[in-house]
């Protein structure tokens, strides 16, 4: 065999994996291959959206599952042993993964990053790659753990046995909690910006600690009741009924999946607790407040919390005197978690000095680097008022015929201490004008307002400049405030990705924080935002992505010069474009060019490397519920052509049939149908073919929706690529069994690979040698997992008599 002919994938297969199974790596527990850990970052450009190509380790070490401990960059045989360290230290920075290795399947080169080991990088032979108990030895020790602290950080995650797995910054923020904890800090902050996942990263921090035993009641604090009543029937529902909520009000929530779910409660009418539950969720304002008799917390014993985690911690516990800070101080000899997008640090207010520096931070910049946050344009809008200021004429009468004091207003008095409704309507008119240039007047849209009384006038401003959308439905405009019942009745709504109603919101404080509106195109300030705290807040409210009604981006209009904001050295999340509206130019910004994460520009037409998420023409999914149905009988219909237009690699815009696209793009991708063949049964992983045709761009869903067939990848690639005959799934397990080529095998081990067969059969299930297929029926009423893998006679065995299951399947082509 010559080694340097082969590709980087054999060179994995060959010689890496088979040397870390060598030194007693788990291949099924503790090896994960080509494991993809960012998104790949958003590009705008236009209306046009692409993704870059996400960043992706070829090995990851786990020494448990969502423990990392060691990182492996792979090369080819042309490159040197030493050839990919320096990207995989990058990756492991990251990660921040200690041990560090790169290999061409000569030897590795290893590089320590705990400065433990002397000298710091070293070459390795094959057979001398450290065995994960040697792993784990250095990681103790740079890490200073005892055995009671080893085994609070080895305490497993909560896993629902849906295969979802936290991002790579939720485990670092995760474990850097666990591990200070399991030290013995009781004050930990987390810095996470808005839209990445705080509640769920408490939740699996709250699980484990919880699990190990180390903490056994716990408060978890917000100020929303939404977030309190979400979080309970979301992520932290497996708590079941060792959990309840600090309220006497019952409540039904509608779970994510659209099942509902009545809140468990702590409380009596009379507002007696039960102590007998473990996990407690409150409002604060619900359990404390300026009167003795409001402060319910004192019902509990100082030392009943062995745990309190504060949501958005930055807006109560950070001043000396706040409601939440006499809360935590009561129950000070518990372990207290702050969660926060924006820790608070003025001269009166600091919640760094409380909790000590963040354990970890994730920035709304690296989040939007990632491709897990959106990036934003910004629209600048002055209006004469503002910038001049008013001086009332002399004598100038109110409507309450009261002389208006003669002094010069400006941005801070408007809709506070003076109203001019002209300007109200001109705000109303610009967002309008803006909805309507954008050729999409449904997006879901946030109006920030000084108060709640300009709300109200904006509400009507609104509704007047959008008379044919508010006779369509009268929720097309709304005002979600604190104090209006009806306005918060519909908040469920607006933030519900299939809600088309309402669509425009205007607020003054209510859905600046924790609201999480993953639809959110367009916020609108029309207040002054004083704190950085609240600003960053407010663009967090459009930061989420959400990929099925393509919104990857969205807008900030401003009109109070909030926006100056960016020049602060303390924001960290710079926007993709802004933009000033002259007299007479539309609101809606012009295609701009694109930028790179350093600000150097990017080609005007998509690279390579970068796959279309969104253009003009690509169909929306439907939303606002089902629609009226007309039923006609007797009226036939066919398809006579379909089109569509796709970029092609010079960014031009070709007009063909997605079939032929798709067959050109494939038979650019393997020479011939012997090609496509060596390729695929050569793949240890089949998934990982069409992972790389969906990265560049080629997914396979909308052409099995245009045949109507649902072919398995190899058959659809065949036939549509070399006009081979497809066969269904089900005709190829049959060819197997009738070939009879396991005979081998004894009863139990031909039971499961005829299960397999039928699961392929029936699911199309490509990763069959996934051994954790083995736990779920109909394999568990076969035998026990371990009890099925000694049938083949191990390990080994399984995954190969697998790899023959595979080989058997595609031995026809055609």
């Amino acid at each position: 065999m010559d080694k340097r002919s082969l590709s980087e994938r054999d060179i994995c297969t060959k010689f890496i994996t088979p040397a870390l199974r060598k030194a007693g790596w788990d291949e099924m527990l503790q090896i994960r291959e080509e494991v993809s850990f960012t998104k790949g970052r958003i590009i705008v450009r236009g209306k046009l959206v692409t993704r870059g190509q996400g960043k992706r380790a070829d090995y990851i070490l786990y020494y448990k599952p969502n423990i990392p401990i060691a990182l492996i960059e792979a090369k080819d045989n042309t490159h040197s042993v030493g050839d990919g360290i320096q990207q995989a230290l990058d990756y492991a920075e990251t990660l921040n993964i200690p041990f560090v290795f790169s290999s061409n399947g000569d030897g590795f080169v290893f590089h320590d990053r705990t400065g433990a080991s002397t000298p710091r990088e070293t070459t390795l032979s094959l057979d001398a790659f450290p065995a994960p108990t040697d792993l784990w030895t250095r990681f103790r020790a740079w890490k200073d753990l005892d055995g009671e602290a080893e085994r609070i950080v080895l305490q497993d995650y909560y896993d629902d046995g849906s295969g979802k797995s936290p991002r790579y910054y939720q485990v670092n923020a995760v474990n850097a909690a666990i591990e200070a904890i399991a030290k013995g800090q009781d004050r930990v902050l987390l810095v996470m910006a808005t839209g990445t996942g705080k509640t769920y990263t408490a939740f699996q921090i709250i699980w484990r600690l919880w699990k190990a035993g180390r903490k056994k009641r716990i408060l978890f604090l917000a100020d929303r009741n939404v977030l309190i009543d979400q979080t309970m029937v979301n992520d932290f529902r497996p708590f079941g009924g060792t959990m309840a909520k600090l309220s006497t009000n019952a409540k039904t929530i509608e779970r994510q999946d659209g099942s509902t779910e009545d809140l468990t409660l702590a409380l009596d009418k009379k507002r007696r607790i039960d102590t007998a539950y473990e996990v407690y969720l409150g409002l604060y304002q619900a359990i404390t407040g300026p009167e003795e008799r409001q402060k319910l917390f004192r019902e509990f014993s100082p030392g009943f919390f062995d745990l309190i985690v504060i949501d958005e911690c930055h807006r109560g516990s950070a001043a000396e005197d706040s409601a939440w800070r006499e809360i935590l101080e009561y129950f000070s000899s518990a372990t207290q978690i702050g969660l926060t997008a924006t820790p608070k640090e003025t001269k009166y207010v600091s919640n760094i000095a409380y909790f000590g520096d963040p354990v970890f931070s994730y920035s709304l910049k690296q989040g939007i680097r990632d491709g897990f946050l959106a990036p934003y344009k910004v629209v600048k809008v002055h209006i004469d008022r503002d910038v001049e200021g008013y001086r009332p004429e002399k004598g100038q009468i109110d409507r309450d015929g009261e002389e208006v004091e003669d002094r010069i207003y400006n941005t801070k008095d408007f809709d506070r201490t003076l109203v001019i409704d002209d300007r109200t309507k001109l705000v109303a008119q610009k967002v309008t004008q803006f909805l309507k240039e954008g050729g999409d007047r449904y997006q879901k849209t946030i109006v920030f307002c000084v108060d709640q009384e300009h709300a109200a006038r904006m509400r009507q401003a609104l509704i007047n400049e959008n008379a044919d959308l508010v006779d369509e439905n009268p929720r097309y405009v709304m005002r979600i405030t604190g104090s209006d019942a009806e306005g918060q009745a519909q908040l469920g709504n607006f933030i519900d990705p299939e809600s088309k109603w309402p669509v425009i919101v205007t607020t003054s404080r209510l859905l600046s924080t924790g609201v999480d509106a993953q639809t959110c195109r367009l916020i609108v300030l029309d207040r002054e935002v004083g704190s950085m705290t609240e600003f960053k807040q407010i663009v967090g409210r459009g930061t989420r992505v959400h990929e099925d009604t393509h919104k990857y981006y969205f807008t900030l209009i401003d009109f109070r010069g909030a926006t100056s904001h960016f020049a602060d050295p303390d924001f960290d999340g710079e926007p993709v474009q802004i933009y000033e509206p002259k007299e007479g130019q539309p609101i809606d910004p012009p295609d701009a060019p694109p930028t790179d994460e350093d600000g150097a520009p990017l080609p005007e037409d998509p690279g390579e490397d970068e796959t279309i998420v969104d253009q003009p023409g690509l169909p929306l999914p439907p939303t606002g519920g089902p629609q009226k149905k007309v039923y006609v009988d007797g009226v036939g219909a066919t398809i006579v052509a379909e089109r569509v237009e796709y970029l092609d690699e010079n960014g031009n815009l070709v007009t063909e049939s997605l079939r032929d696209f798709t067959k050109r793009a494939l038979r650019k991708r393997f020479a011939s149908l012997d090609d496509f063949l060596r390729r695929w049964n050569a793949a240890e992983r089949k998934h990982a073919i069409l992972e790389e045709l969906e990265a560049e761009g080629l997914p396979l869903d909308p052409i099995v929706e245009e045949l109507g067939r649902d072919l398995d990848p190899f058959d659809l690639i065949c036939h549509v690529a070399f006009d081979a005959k497809p066969l269904t799934r089900r005709e190829r397990a049959e060819n197997v069994k009738k070939r009879d080529a396991f005979t081998k095998y004894g009863d139990k081990a031909r039971a499961v690979l005829d299960a397999l067969l039928a699961k392929y059969a029936d699911e199309g299930v490509l990763n069959l040698d996934d051994a954790s297929v083995l736990k779920i029926a109909p394999f568990s009423s076969i035998g026990m997992p371990m009890e099925l893998i000694n049938s083949f006679g191990g390990k080994a065995a399984y995954v190969a008599a697998v790899h023959d299951l595979q080989s058997e399947l595609y031995r026809v082509s055609a």
